[in-house]
Parts: C-alpha cells; structure tokens; sequence
C-alpha cells in the first residue's frame, strides 16, 4: 500500500510538477559599481544558465557550455547586458561600455563576468539605475547591487549602497555617500517578505507545518486540540524553532562562516518539504515537532542566505543586509501564519479537514516537493567551469 502510493506520488510529481520546480530556481545577477568623480566603474555578474536561457549559448545542446562557446558569444552577451542597463547622472545618460569578459564560479554556478565603465558629464551627486536583464524571460529574476562611493574624508571608509531590483522595480535613484541607513533596512525588510512571497518552497514547507498544528497525534491519529491556546502554543514553539533555526546559518551563511553548495541546499530543502509533508500522512518523524522545524530550519537557512552571499558586502552593510532581510522573512512567516492557522483551527473538527486539508493537501505538496527533489539532484549542472 505505501509502496503503491510512494509510486503515486512519483508518477505525479515527474508528469505535472517538474515544470514548476525548474520555474522556482532562483535567478540573480550581481552587479557592482564603483563612483569616483564623473567616472563610474564596476562588474556585472550574470549566471550562464540565465544568458543561455535568452541567447542559447549552449548551441550544440550537449548541456555543458563550455569556454569556446561563451567566448564566441562575448559581443552578443555585450550587446544584450547593455541593452538591458542604463545609468543616469542629472537626467543625463552616462553612456555604458563593455570590457573584458571572464569567468567566475558562485555558489549556484558559473557566471559571465563583464567589466563595466561608465562616463557622466559631470562628478555624480545622485545616480539612476535602470536594470531590466531577463525580466521579459523570468519575472522572478532580480539584480542585487553594490554601490561604492568615497568616503567624504579621505581618511573616512568608503560608503556603500545595496539594493534589490525585482521586475516590479527595476529603476532605482540614489544620492551619494548621503544614503538613509532606514532606507536601506526598509528595502531588505521588504525584500525578506518577498523572498517569502516567492519562495515556493519554504510557504509549503511551513504550510505542511501548520496544517497539522490544530490537531494533537495519538499513535498514528491526529486529533483535534481541544482550545486554540493549545494550538496557538504549538504555532508559536514552531514558528520560534524555525526562526532560531534559520536565523543561525543564514547568519553563518551570510558572513562566510559556513558555505553548502547552492544545488545541495536546495534538494536538501525539497527533501525537508517531502518528510515534513509525508509525516503528516504517515507520522515516522519526532513527536515533538519543533524539533523538526529546528533541524529543518538550519537548511532552509542556507537557502536564505544564497540572496546575500554573493554580494560580497563590507562588513558594516552586510550586517544591515541581514538584520533587514532576516526581519523581513519573520513578517512574511506572521503572515502566513495568521492566514494559516485561525482558518485550520476554525474547520479542524470538520469531517473536511483531515480528509482534504491535512491528508490531500500533504499528499499534494509532497508530489511537488518530490518533483522539485527529483529536479535539483538530478538535472546536471551547465557548467564545467
């Protein structure tokens, strides 16, 4: 019986939900910029697999590119990066040009590294930046972007700026070495919440999480809590779990402590949303089941931080980062939370309830979670490199 349901759920998810997990992988470019005067200079990183995607630069379809191919394409990926970049200087343009392109290897591959020099027509006070690569490809792409300007002593630090560009917000003004510490907080708080938002993976496992949480397991049954405090205590020891739990390797993570491959991570998270979904069918993990949430929380911590990692920011600004993006992740839990659980609680004595809700609604998000699994161990990596 289990075995014929385990194939079930396999059929299911190879047939409908591999298209939906190719869809999540996360998609970023890196783009760092540097003002001095009039003269703005910097980089731009862009993952192979995401040029492949809207130039083919795997022309033999052999699902390696390799150097001799990129190297071919190097004016066309010029001519699409600037096609797909502007920087403005007082409502002036600073026209962009392209000069070496090279080679280098992130967490999640390898990416085309393109040197960038700009000119404005006078020293830059306030700089606009109009990034809109692979949005027409991919709406979940975003640029992250490090902004360096002098110090306004010569003995002060240089000053930096990060900042996010999703498809919804892809031209963005800021004034120099006078950048609002609030501003950049509130522009990773609400960058935390869209991770969230957008995070298929991390709202299923959570929901696989909460839907049991009305309920108390006796033997192999669940059965409903008699009062919501009880539910709303068992809500919150997950909820707490998690978050120490996320919050410690996001930050170990995030400040190069500790790295885990990109492609690890992500079918470890697809493994922890498969027996956290499959525990609530057939019951085989701790009782307890923030201890889940904990030990399963230290992975999708790693997920999070791959937003911050490659950025590679000065101490002062990746701190700031990871306060804003850690406390934006909690808000989009709360608020999945406070979606979730009044709702399992009110309908958690209903015949519906475990039958739809908790048992088909599991069995739903393990065929997804076995299709993302299948996918990331799977599908071989594009690049050699």
């Amino acid at each position: 019986m289990m075995r014929r349901a385990i194939l079930t759920l396999a059929t299911i998810a190879w047939l409908c939900f591999t298209p939906l997990a190719q869809a999540h992988k996360a998609s970023d470019s890196y783009l760092s910029l540097k003002v001095e005067g009039a003269k703005v200079t910097g980089q731009w990183d862009i993952a192979l697999r995401d040029l492949d995607l809207v130039l083919e630069l795997d022309r033999n379809a052999d699902s390696v590119i390799d150097w001799s191919e990129v190297r071919s394409r190097h004016a066309e990926i010029a001519a699409y990066a600037m096609q797909n970049l502007d920087l403005q200087s007082r409502g002036s343009a600073c026209p962009i040009t392209i000069g070496d392109q090279l080679i280098d290897t992130h967490s999640d591959g390898a990416y085309a590294v393109l040197k960038l020099a700009a000119t404005c027509r006078e020293n830059v006070e306030a700089l606009t930046v109009n990034y809109r690569l692979l949005f027409e490809a991919d709406a979940q792409h975003r640029g992250l972007l490090k902004l360096e300007t002098p110090g306004k002593g010569s003995s002060d630090s240089p000053h930096v700026v990060s900042a996010v560009f999703p498809a919804d917000h892809g031209t963005q003004s800021f004034t120099l070495a006078s950048g609002s510490t609030l501003a950049q907080l509130g522009t990773y708080i609400a960058d935390g919440v869209k991770h969230i938002a957008i995070g298929f993976d991390h709202i299923l496992f959570l929901v696989a999480l909460l839907l049991p949480a009305v309920f108390t397991r006796e033997g192999r049954r669940w059965v409903p809590v008699v009062d919501f405090r009880t539910a709303l205590w068992s809500v919150l020891k997950l909820v707490t779990a998690f978050t120490i739990a996320h919050s410690i390797t996001l930050s170990l993570a995030s400040l190069d402590v500790v790295r885990l491959p990109s492609r690890l991570v992500e079918s470890l998270i697809a493994a922890s949303v498969l027996a956290t979904a499959l525990d609530n069918i057939w019951p085989f993990l701790p009782r307890k089941r923030w201890l889940v949430a904990f030990a399963f929380g230290l992975i999708h911590g790693f997920g999070f931080a791959s937003v911050l990692a490659d950025l590679n920011l000065p101490s002062s600004s990746l701190v700031l980062s990871l306060l804003g993006f850690n406390i934006g992740v909690e808000i989009g839990q709360l608020i999945l939370v406070a979606i979730v659980v009044p709702l399992a609680y009110v309908s958690r004595s209903s015949t519906a309830y475990p039958r739809f809700a908790l048992q088909t609604g599991s069995v739903v998000i393990a065929a997804v979670s076995l299709g993302w699994l299948l996918e990331r161990s799977l599908n071989l990596q594009l690049m050699p490199f």
